[in-house]
Parts: C-alpha cells; sequence; structure tokens
C-alpha cells in the first residue's frame, strides 16, 4: 500500500474500502489527479457477469472523493450533491480496475470533480462528473466506527 503523504493514514480503516476492494495507486499535486486499482468482486456483480450500475458509481465516487482528500491533505472530504455518470461497457467479475478522480475546482463552497474507470490497458469502463461541498473529513473515532 502507498505512504503517500496526501493520502490519510486510516484509510484502511473504513468499511467501504474494503467492500470496493479499494487499492490508493497514487496522487498527482500538479493535476489534482488520484489513481486507484480496485478488483472486482462477485458480491459487486449482478446475473449478467458485471458490476451493478450503482455500485459502479460506487468506484467513480471513492476514486473523485479521494482525490479532493488527498488535494486537502486529508483535512476535507466531499460531500455528494449530485454525480452523474456515464457507463460505457460492462466490468466483468474479476476485473482490475484503474480509477482516476481528479478535482475540476476546489472552490470554499462548491467542488467540481471528475472520474473514469478503466482497464488495466486504458480502455474506458465507465466516466462520471460530481458536484459536491467541501466538508470537514470526519475521523473513525469522531463517528463512533473506529478505535
Amino acid at each position: 500500500m502507498s505512504n503517500e503523504p496526501h493520502f490519510p493514514k486510516d484509510h484502511h480503516g473504513s468499511p467501504h474500502t474494503e467492500l470496493l476492494g479499494s487499492e490508493f495507486v497514487g496522487y498527482d499535486e500538479a493535476t489534482q489527479t488520484a489513481t486507484m486499482r480496485f478488483t472486482v468482486k462477485r458480491e459487486m456483480t449482478t446475473w449478467r457477469g458485471g458490476v451493478q450500475g450503482g455500485l459502479v458509481a460506487g468506484y467513480l465516487d471513492d476514486v473523485m472523493g479521494y482525490a479532493y482528500v488527498a488535494a486537502t491533505g486529508g483535512e476535507m472530504a466531499p460531500l455528494n450533491l449530485e454525480i452523474s455518470m456515464s457507463l460505457l461497457r460492462l466490468i466483468p467479475e474479476g476485473a482490475v480496475i484503474i480509477g482516476t478522480g481528479r478535482v475540476v475546482k476546489g472552490g470554499r463552497r462548491v467542488i467540481f470533480l471528475e472520474g473514469e474507470l478503466t482497464d488495466e490497458e486504458g480502455k474506458v469502463y465507465a466516466r462520471s462528473t460530481s458536484t459536491a461541498i467541501p466538508s470537514k473529513r470526519p475521523s473513525a473515532t469522531e463517528t463512533g466506527m473506529g478505535g
């Protein structure tokens, strides 16, 4: 796992991280872009053999959110007002997904984010945009979910 200084030290403690199989790969400060890797678990799929659409949004939300968390040094987190996504192809069980999330504009009142999921060769599975508001990033202790 990453020892990236922009990534929160407690990221492994979030229940959604385990569910999604999230692995933080890196953060590019110049472009405010986070990169993550996900491996699709059977529990994320439908009888069609691919990730259920709402759960695709979860992968996109995760990588877009971490772009903003990293951009603020782990101090802030986006609180989504709206997410829009385009599902371009089925994401199969067992696939390794590369997610990129970018802060388009991080204002004091509104944040604009975008995300993309690809396979390891760069074939696009899904794209998204999000409008969010900045909020203080809660800790597991503050929410009662951790030690």
